[in-house]
């Protein structure tokens, strides 16, 4: 008996930019019930927000 694998495509996903980096990111299953919240596309940059911010301040 042949079993056929079901393949889980994932072209349609919402994606974003970060605003730290300025790069696409798409969206995951963990960040479900707070998509609208994401900013960062990782924890780098959401850890290096201050330092982009003081860079515009400058």
């Amino acid at each position: 008996m042949n079993k056929v694998k079901k393949q889980n495509k994932k072209q349609h996903l919402p994606t974003k930019i970060c605003i730290t980096c300025s790069r696409p990111f798409t969206w995951r299953k963990k960040w479900e019930r707070v998509w609208e919240d994401v900013k960062y596309c990782s924890d780098r940059c959401r850890m290096n927000k201050k330092s982009l911010t003081d860079k515009i301040n400058t």
